[in-house]
């Protein structure tokens, strides 16, 4: 159980980059949540955004791997969920950026739901038919291209 997209940017692989880890850019294109991180292997990642005007942590994880500008690894789970807070329950999610001409490849992996808890039912609300990570690729590179 793995969902993997990939996505041609119109951009350098430093400003994709950016976009990945950079909370202003987070905003935008994850449904109002910014990063907040110091993007060091096992720190923490939090996504953090508002909800009914509160403050609040939509995703947790860690920092597992950085290289930038090619590589990013972290961990993920819900904080609100029912699901218990303990290694085996996070996810994984890869980023990996590659130059293609002026151009960047973005691929998104996540995996780990073989393991996590309620794996099956997380694995098909990400895989979601097939669509996985697109909308959110596709708002990444709409962000890039236009500014």
């Amino acid at each position: 159980m793995i969902v993997k997209n990939t996505i041609l940017i119109n951009a350098p692989i430093a400003r994709v980059w950016d976009a990945l880890v950079n909370p202003e850019m987070t905003k935008i294109y994850m449904f109002g949540c910014e990063t907040v991180s110091d993007w060091k292997p096992g720190s923490p990642l939090l996504w953090k955004g508002q909800y009914e005007g509160k403050d609040m942590v939509f995703v947790k994880g860690n920092v597992v791997e950085i290289d930038p500008p090619n590589k990013l690894v972290y961990t993920v789970i819900d904080p609100n969920s029912d699901i218990e807070d303990i290694p085996e329950n996070y996810l994984n999610v890869t980023y990996q950026l590659e130059e293609v001409g002026e151009k960047t490849k973005l691929t998104v992996i996540q995996d780990g739901f073989e393991r996590a808890a309620k794996g099956q039912e997380r694995y098909k609300e990400t895989y979601n038919e097939g669509i996985g990570w697109d909308p959110i690729l596709q708002e990444i590179a709409r962000l890039l291209e236009t500014s």
